[in-house]
């Protein structure tokens, strides 16, 4: 990538020091502006209003760092959408559009694979090759916007990478998105899902944002939670947990706790129980996820019956708990699996 201005990721402010910089009247930062995130183009020549001469300048100066839509797959079962997408170096990257009746929901990436190696999930299988950009993170949402022109009200950062660990990038997606002369996205329609970088969430609990915090448990102890997730050598659940109520306490915001049910690994009744005692007196809600069996594991969904007994020892203990639909199965809904599979 060179050494030009990416004019997506500025927020208004920065737009308009920009074109400050570049000798312009200050009316063509919410011109600019609006032509990025409100009418969601991705070259210059598309802005009309804009002057030949200032759109040669900008070209000159900044770029517009767009993804390209390499393919789609689209779900006989539910109409989920699944994308492939490329970005300027050729990296691929995924997301995926799920249609509810409260609004389509949208699933981004932060990052170009992942490092944090959880053994259930395909998008960590290479390891990390870089860090999105907030222009990036904020392409995928517009390419799905105009591909099938709806309009998007949900965002979860769910997608390939650890949303954490590119914190800057991230945070300024977000905060442009909900702006008001962007798509104005409510930050309480925005999730962010960590596995749980605890100075990344004591970190996100000061920004005062709105968005919920997402917490890839997966384990009611650290016994079981070191099988599955390396990162639970460097953070104890404790300190997560401690991590977790502190956001809830800066934010109001309740946390969810991800729990990914997986055949008898952490699905059990002694796995319930002990996840119901951990919760207890929190004001938590546990999304129950039977796992999406891939070809790089050989790891089983959980059984009916087992789902089942699991969510009704929660909801006696006090705890909401909700099993996730599972969108996508047949189009390789998993974080991760589409790239694996094109690659």
């Amino acid at each position: 990538m060179d050494n030009k201005t990416d004019i997506k990721s500025l927020t208004f402010e920065q737009m308009q020091s920009f074109l400050a910089e570049l000798g312009e009247p200050a009316f063509r930062a919410k011109q600019i502006f609006e032509w990025l995130h409100i009418h969601l183009v991705s070259d210059f020549d598309e802005m009309l209003n804009i002057p030949k001469k200032l759109r040669e300048k900008l070209a000159q100066s900044s770029e517009i760092r767009n993804v390209k839509k390499r393919n789609v797959l689209v779900s006989e079962i539910d109409g989920t959408r699944k994308y492939l997408f490329e970005l300027n170096d050729h990296n691929l990257i995924e997301s995926v559009m799920m249609r509810y009746r409260h609004g389509n929901s949208v699933c981004v990436s932060s990052q170009v694979g992942c490092a944090m190696g959880c053994r259930f999930c395909a998008s960590t299988i290479g390891g990390l090759i870089r860090n999105l950009t907030t222009s990036e993170i904020l392409s995928q949402v517009y390419e799905i916007q105009k591909d099938t022109g709806e309009r998007v009200s949900n965002i979860v950062i769910m997608g390939m990478g650890e949303p954490l660990t590119n914190y800057d990038n991230v945070t300024g997606f977000i905060k442009l998105i909900s702006e008001e002369n962007t798509l104005h996205i409510s930050q309480r329609n925005i999730t962010i899902s960590t596995c749980g970088i605890v100075p990344g969430i004591i970190k996100l609990s000061k920004e005062s944002l709105k968005c919920t915090l997402a917490l890839s448990l997966h384990a009611p102890d650290d016994a079981v939670r070191r099988t599955l997730m390396p990162v639970a050598d460097k953070y104890t659940i404790k300190e997560i947990l401690c991590a977790c109520d502190r956001y809830f306490e800066e934010t109001g915001r309740r946390v969810t706790f991800e729990y990914c049910l997986i055949d008898d690994i952490n699905d059990k009744e002694i796995h319930a129980r002990k996840l119901a005692a951990l919760l207890k007196g929190r004001n938590a809600h546990v999304n129950l996820i039977p796992v999406n069996p891939t070809p790089e594991n050989n790891f089983g969904a959980a059984k009916e019956h087992d789902i089942n007994m699991f969510k009704k020892i929660l909801e006696d203990s006090g705890i909401t708990a909700t099993r996730r639909r599972e969108m996508g199965r047949d189009i390789s809904g998993a974080c991760g699996q589409l790239v694996r599979r094109t690659i």
